[in-house]
């Protein structure tokens, strides 16, 4: 199977794009190695090493976005903007990368064909709530231009499923962690602090409730979606099995031998207190339970981290 992976240089697109070659599909990176996501360069090396084709251009760019899908057999749309506190500094990139790219994307399906279209949507669509978040839970009170836009996408994907029937499957992803994640995200963070780097920031009083999922598992969820998706559907992506983050610091520090280094920070805006994933319609519907253990995806992250480190 021929398939296009937007986005496919970021953190799950590669890995991703390493899954679908070990299983014998063809796949096509389209990536602007955007600065915001990494330095563009060690991307670029990094999208090189890859063994795949690679085509560098903007999600926005309706020409580059036309071609590209023309003659694959599946789209996985990761291509976006992340992250919940940058997008309040800045929510007209967002808007414009994450809703006008989406946008973009939907329109040349509808142009070249309807084919499977698979959607990396986020846990934070469910804002503020509490307790189990199923895919029926409200998720019209977004708190941050992250969030909004992604909830944006699914709508745009389903008014393309409704009005000529691009087929499309959104996963929302809870916290999706691993090796080489962005260092800016709070695992990667703490780990860094656990091994000598610079001490990381706690915001709040570390009671915040997170579900994360570790990348192999939002990958084989990926998978499944295009295996066994429907024509349209939303699924969790999670665990399942949140974790306090005073909790998360403690196991990390016990995981690396040495504790993390912290410094308290005021709660942020933007920030959810909870997420906590029903997985009930993810595992009828797509056949995929997560299989990672929180502290074996840890021992991972740490892992990779020690091998990456200079001089090691």
């Amino acid at each position: 199977m021929k398939v296009l992976v937007t986005g496919g240089a970021g953190f799950i697109g590669a890995h991703l794009v390493e899954a679908l070659r070990a299983r014998g599909d063809a796949p096509i990176v389209f990536d602007s190695l955007d600065p915001a996501s990494g330095d563009p360069a060690r991307r670029a090396a990094a999208a090189a090493a890859l063994g795949v084709p690679v085509l560098r251009a903007d999600i926005r760019d309706e020409g580059a976005v036309l071609r590209a899908v023309d003659g694959v057999d599946a789209v996985v749309h990761l291509a976006a903007r992340a992250g919940v506190r940058e997008s309040l500094a800045d929510p007209l990139t967002y808007e414009s990368v994450n809703l006008r790219g989406t946008a973009v994307l939907i329109d040349a399906l509808r142009q070249a064909g309807p084919r499977p279209l698979v959607f990396a949507s986020s846990s934070s669509v469910y804002g503020a709530g509490t307790g189990l978040f199923a895919e029926d839970h409200p998720a019209d009170a977004p708190l941050s231009p992250y969030a909004a836009t992604k909830r944006g996408g699914e709508l745009l994907l389903h008014a393309a499923a409704r009005g000529w029937g691009q087929p499309a499957v959104c996963l929302r992803f809870f916290t999706v962690y691993g090796p080489r994640q962005r260092e800016t995200m709070a695992i990667a963070r703490f780990v860094g602090a656990a091994l000598g780097g610079p001490a990381a920031p706690v915001y709040g009083d570390g009671s915040a409730l997170r579900d994360y999922t570790e990348v192999s598992d939002a990958v084989s969820a990926v998978l499944a979606a295009l295996d066994r998706g429907p024509a349209w559907g939303v699924f969790n992506v999670g665990s399942g099995a949140p974790i306090r983050l005073d909790a998360l610091i403690a196991l990390i520090g016990a995981l690396a031998g040495a504790p993390v280094r912290t410094v308290p920070a005021p709660a942020q805006p933007g920030d959810v207190p909870s997420t906590h994933a029903d997985l009930s319609r993810v595992q009828s519907g797509l056949g995929w339970s997560p299989r990672v253990r929180l502290d074996t995806g840890l021992a991972r992250v740490i892992a990779w981290a020690r091998a990456a480190a200079p001089g090691a």
